[in-house]
C-alpha cells in the first residue's frame, strides 16, 4: 500500500463527501477508492468513515486522523516547493574539500565569481592536508593524485595536470650559480618537505626520441637548509632568496610570470600531479552541488595534457563554455 496516496485519496473523499466524486477528481475507478480507504482502515486497525447512503460522517478516530494527514501532507508540499525551488535557484552550504596549496593559490581567488553566480550558496572549506581520494563527508572533493588513476566508485574529473618543480629567485641564483644538472643541487640550499629527503627527477619530453631521453635521477638531499612540511612556509622562505624549493605549477604560477621566481633545471621536473573534481555520484544530484562541479570544470578543464600553470601555456586557468558533468 503507498501510505502517501492513501492519506492523498482519504483527504479527497472527506473534502468531496463521496467515493464517487473523489474518483472522478483523482481519475480513478470507485472501485480503486473504496480499496484503497478499506486497506488504509485495514492497516489502521479502526474505522476512519461511518459510511450511509447519503453522506460520509467521520468517526472520531477518523477526526484524529484527518488532522493529522492534513498536517503532513501539508509538510510534503512545502518540503517538494523548496527542493524545486533549489532546483532553480540552487542554494544552502557546500561542503568542499580540497588540498590547503591549491585552496589558497587556485581555488580561493576563483570564488568570488562564483559566489557572484550563485550567492545563495555558503561554502565550507576545509583543506586539512593532502586529498588523494572522494571523501563522501563533503560535497565536493579536490583531490591531487600523483602518478595513478583513481580508484573507488565515484564521478570525478580531471582538471588539470600540475607539474612539481624546482624554483629560486633570480638573486640567489646570481648570487650561487644556476643549476645545470641535478647533482649540482648538492652545492645549494635545498628547502625540503622532510630530512633527509630524497628526490626523483624526471626529463622533460620535449619531443625527444625515447632512447635520446636521460633517465630519471634520484638524489638524497641529506641536509636541507629548511624542511617543513608547510608548502607556504617553504615558498614564502624562497621567495626570501633562502634557497631552491618544489613547487606544483599552481602554486608558484603567478611568481613565474611575475618573475620574483625563476625555474630551476627547466628541463627536468620532479613529477606531475592530476588535479581531479570528485563527486559520490550523479544520481539525485544537489543543485548546489551540480553548480560548483560545473563551474570548476569550466573554470579549469580544458588544456588537454599541458600543464597551464608553466611558461609555455596559459598562466591560469581560463572560464571555458559550459559543459554538463
Amino acid at each position: 500500500m503507498d501510505r502517501l496516496q492513501s492519506m492523498q485519496i482519504f483527504c479527497r473523499v472527506i473534502d468531496l463527501n463521496g467515493f464517487a466524486a473523489a474518483a472522478r477528481a483523482l481519475n480513478l475507478s470507485p472501485s480503486v477508492v473504496t480499496r484503497l480507504i478499506n486497506e488504509l482502515e485495514a492497516h489502521l486497525g479502526s474505522r476512519l468513515i461511518n459510511r450511509t447512503t447519503r453522506k460520509l460522517v467521520l468517526t472520531d478516530a477518523g477526526e484524529r486522523y484527518l488532522e493529522q494527514v492534513r498536517r503532513i501532507l501539508a509538510d510534503v508540499a512545502q518540503v517538494e516547493a523548496e527542493v524545486g525551488s533549489d532546483a532553480a535557484d540552487p542554494r544552502g552550504v557546500l561542503k568542499v574539500l580540497a588540498p590547503p596549496a591549491f585552496a589558497a593559490h587556485q581555488l580561493a581567488p576563483t570564488l568570488p565569481r562564483f559566489r557572484a553566480l550563485y550567492p545563495r550558496i555558503d561554502i565550507d572549506l576545509s583543506a586539512p592536508g593532502l586529498v588523494e581520494t572522494l571523501d563522501e563527508n563533503f560535497d565536493v572533493s579536490i583531490i591531487a593524485a600523483q602518478g595513478k588513476p583513481l580508484d573507488g566508485s565515484f564521478v570525478a574529473r580531471h582538471l588539470a595536470t600540475s607539474a612539481v618543480v624546482l624554483c629560486a629567485t633570480p638573486a640567489y641564483l646570481q648570487r650561487h650559480g644556476r643549476p645545470t644538472h641535478p647533482q649540482d643541487l648538492l652545492r645549494h640550499d635545498m628547502l625540503t618537505p622532510k630530512r633527509p629527503c630524497e628526490l626523483t627527477f624526471y626529463p622533460e619530453l620535449d619531443g625527444q626520441a625515447e632512447s635520446d631521453r636521460p633517465q630519471p635521477l634520484t638524489l638524497a638531499v641529506p641536509s636541507p637548509a629548511l624542511s617543513t612540511g608547510h608548502l607556504d612556509t617553504i615558498r614564502h622562505a624562497t621567495l626570501a632568496g633562502m634557497g631552491i624549493g618544489g613547487f606544483p605549477s599552481y602554486v608558484i604560477a603567478h611568481a613565474l610570470a611575475q618573475g620574483t621566481l625563476e625555474r630551476v633545471l627547466p628541463r627536468w621536473r620532479l613529477f606531475e600531479m592530476g588535479i581531479y573534481a570528485a563527486i559520490p555520484s550523479r544520481r539525485h544530484l544537489p543543485a548546489k552541488t551540480r553548480a560548483f562541479f560545473d563551474f570548476l570544470v569550466n573554470t579549469f578543464e580544458g588544456h588537454q595534457g599541458v600543464d597551464p600553470w608553466l611558461p609555455g601555456g596559459s598562466s591560469a586557468p581560463k572560464a571555458l563554455p559550459q559543459k554538463a558533468a
